[in-house]
């Protein structure tokens, strides 16, 4: 007898096993913390978690081989009414589905999660990585769905090399190093400048605690969008960025200059990539750049401890990092139906689409400028 076809279920947070969760998330063939139980649990207790929100799962027993969290919003792309859309939060930056690499069905069953969770509804699927793009659609191909891309853009990352050195000697950017060399002797002038590591612990909570407060000092505090300036992101930072049992641990990273903190730096690694979620510096110091220099300390301790293969900028298009990490990954939005959709056709609701994408970067513009 052949291998029984996987089991494809839609549950609800409660109903998942979170051993079976973590255990998925180390079998992954291209894991992110995002939909790792220790973020998806973080944002749930600072109740930024909807009652609507459920899960595509595919596995077999307790084993679990996919998970892609989701919910229905109302949507442009379904001329206002709802759409599958991923889990989403602004600390959420990828939203590829967990996928087993020792499950060679799971693309094709979890598409047909994808169809039993929205009958006929259009999937909006924004900041998923290419390198899960490129299964994913392939999956859908065979289910006979349609889809096109909406957007892309290219996120800085970086792959650790053999060491620091080799890393500066091949870096394409020297006059760029050569800056961040300058400010840092800056900086260095007013006092003692040093990096501090934390991952767990009082010093965890308190680096959490001047990221907020570096944050909230500067121009997001000013705009109300400082994480600080509302409960529940307050909350969802000290959730987030704070010890857990699973496989996504917290990373501060802190500049400090005579112990003071001058910028800090928020990630989740898992042993092999650290996701860089949030930095925060002193604007006073602008003109010394503390933010840039943290970061390129950051590659230093990266090389040095090698607590990374892979640092990830978890940044959107216009990053500072960009001059920094040598490396892109293709970062896509893409707009999904099945064969039973209803509805406008697919080249209709990807135009809608890009109309709401320039909507919103016009309103961040006129913000910043605010």
């Amino acid at each position: 007898m052949g291998e029984s076809a996987p089991e494809v279920a839609i549950r609800p947070l409660d109903a998942l096993d979170g051993r079976a969760w973590d255990d998925l998330f180390g079998r992954a063939r291209a894991p992110h913390p995002h939909y790792s139980r220790h973020v998806v649990t973080a944002h749930r207790r600072a109740g930024l978690v909807s009652g609507d929100l459920a899960f595509v799962t595919v596995g077999r027993g307790r084993r679990l081989d996919a998970l892609l969290p989701f919910r229905l919003r109302r949507d442009l792309v379904g001329l206002g009414g709802p759409v599958a859309v991923p889990f989403a939060s602004p600390l959420v930056t990828a939203t590829g589905p967990l996928i087993a690499a020792d499950a060679p069905k799971a693309h094709d069953a979890l598409v047909r999660g994808l169809a039993a969770a929205a009958p006929g509804r259009a999937w909006r699927w924004p900041l998923l990585p290419r390198t899960e793009a490129g299964p994913l659609c392939a999956a859908l191909d065979r289910a006979g769905w349609s889809h096109g891309s909406v957007a892309a853009f290219d996120r800085p990352v970086l792959d650790r090399r053999e060491s620091h050195a080799a890393f500066l000697a091949a870096h394409p950017r020297s006059n760029r190093l050569k800056d961040l060399r300058r400010r840092t002797r800056r900086l260095a002038g007013d006092g003692v400048l040093a990096l501090d590591t934390a991952i767990d612990g009082p010093a965890l909570a308190a680096a959490v605690e001047a990221f907020l407060a570096l944050e909230r000092q500067g121009w997001k505090g000013a705009a109300g969008t400082a994480m600080a300036c509302r409960p529940e992101t307050a909350r969802l930072a000290r959730a987030l960025f704070a010890a857990a049992d699973g496989p996504v641990r917290a990373r501060a990273d802190s500049l400090t200059l005579d112990g003071v903190p001058v910028a800090v730096s928020l990630a989740l690694t898992d042993g092999r990539t650290a996701t860089l979620l949030k930095t925060a510096y002193d604007e006073t110091r602008r003109a010394q750049a503390p933010g840039l220099v943290l970061e390129a300390e950051i590659v230093r301790a990266c090389h040095e401890t090698r607590f990374a293969d892979r640092l990830d900028s978890a940044a959107l298009p216009g990053s500072a990092l960009e001059d920094l990490y040598p490396e892109r990954e293709a970062v896509l939005e893409i707009v999904a139906l099945p064969p039973d959709a209803r509805g406008p056709a697919l080249d209709l609701r990807i135009r809608l689409a890009r109309l709401g994408q320039r909507a919103r970067a016009a309103a961040k513009r006129a913000l910043r400028r605010r």
